[in-house]
């Protein structure tokens, strides 16, 4: 028909991505009201399996009964479930409350490149310096990488805002830490990187997919809970002082490892994994913005550059990407499908990086299997 239908994924990104920024500033704002960054991430991993848990106790029981759990598939879950949601989430927020939530929002764009990067030296993603999108994805991952150490390394004069931090961090808090904030946050975009790549055995041990969201969520839930006793050794930690630490929990459960999932598998099921991908600096102008009106950020020259490098690297290597795909739904027809579903499930662990933003929540192992199907059928 057109017309209405047509908008209609456009705008739901759209939606998407501001309801993501909403997120990363209601986090940032309970981290400054003296919420610990490490008691946020055990509660909201607690509400992302409560509300994960019933969708995939009824899919689990309606697709030939659900998929058993093995010695493998519980040691997979375990060590993703560690490196993506316990160590990356942890560090992620150290990294939101020691630097500022645009520079969160802006190294998350990093994720494609360094999981092209990974998936390159373990044998998933195939490199030929002889073609033009493998010279197109390398050369973007050097500019996002370059962007990444301008935004930390030169910040240059300061544009706008200034702010003290109070000292809930671990490792300190006031504007020299800015540098330590920006390491964390680029080892949590590796440890997501890396949380992509472990996927690929994880879910072809344990295919339920929706349900092996649940048990991650879970498992993070415990793994946290007992790194934030270790560090938190004050039980007046875990208390919420204040209403907006309480939405900043639901909001960043419920919002972004629920309803996130369904909105974006939606999207991907009707235009693909990089209509997707294309949306997601969208998130960062969006948080800059804000963050600078609303929790008076400080906004840095070479910050704003930096920012802009990591973006126009991530749209190099979606170009790469895309030019990938359409070589791979050339190649495949009826009667050689079979012979490339190995090459497909391969190619395809990019595509789920392309579909992360600033956000760090489960829900690309269910788009996951959307995103194979939906490249694998249209033309």
């Amino acid at each position: 028909m057109g017309g209405w239908e047509d908008y209609k994924p456009a705008m739901a990104m759209v939606g998407l991505q501001i309801c993501y920024a909403g997120v990363a500033l209601a986090t940032r704002a309970a981290l400054l009201q003296g919420m610990s960054p490490r008691v946020l991430v055990v509660y909201r991993q607690a509400v992302a399996t409560l509300a994960v848990a019933p969708i995939a106790y009824v899919s689990r029981w309606r697709i030939s009964g659900g998929s058993s759990m093995g010695l493998r598939s519980f040691s997979l879950m375990f060590l993703a479930s560690l490196i993506g949601v316990t160590i990356n989430q942890n560090i992620y927020y150290e990294g939101l409350y020691l630097a500022t939530s645009s520079m969160a929002s802006a190294m998350a764009n990093l994720v494609p490149a360094i999981t092209f990067l990974m998936a390159s030296i373990v044998g998933l993603e195939k490199v030929n310096i002889r073609s033009l999108r493998s010279i197109a994805k390398i050369v973007g991952t050097v500019i996002c990488v370059a962007g990444a150490i301008f935004m930390a390394l030169l910040r240059g004069p300061k544009l706008l805002n200034a702010q003290s931090l109070p000292a809930k961090s671990i490792f300190g808090s006031e504007g020299e830490h800015w540098l330590l904030g920006c390491l964390f946050l680029f080892g949590s975009a590796s440890c997501w990187s890396l949380w992509l790549i472990l996927q690929v055995p994880t879910s072809a041990s344990y295919p339920d997919l929706v349900s092996l969201s649940s048990w991650m969520c879970f498992f993070g839930t415990l793994q946290s809970a007992a790194v934030t006793l270790f560090l938190e050794p004050d039980l007046e930690a875990w208390t919420l002082h204040s209403n907006i630490e309480l939405f900043c929990c639901l909001l960043a459960g419920i919002l972004g490892s629920g309803i996130s999932f369904f909105v974006q598998a939606w999207c991907i099921a009707q235009r693909g994994p990089l209509f997707s991908a294309m949306f997601n600096p969208l998130c960062t102008v969006i948080v800059t913005i804000s963050a600078a009106l609303l929790l008076h950020e400080e906004i840095y020259l070479g910050s704003l550059i930096g920012a802009v490098g990591v973006i126009g690297g991530l749209y190099v290597v979606l170009w790469g990407k895309a030019k990938d795909l359409q070589v791979i739904n050339r190649k495949t027809d009826p009667e050689s499908q079979n012979d490339q579903k190995s090459s497909t499930r391969k190619t395809i662990l990019i595509d789920w990086s392309l579909q992360t933003s600033y956000k760090l929540d489960l829900e690309e192992p269910l788009l996951c299997e959307k995103a194979t199907n939906t490249n694998e059928n249209k033309p």
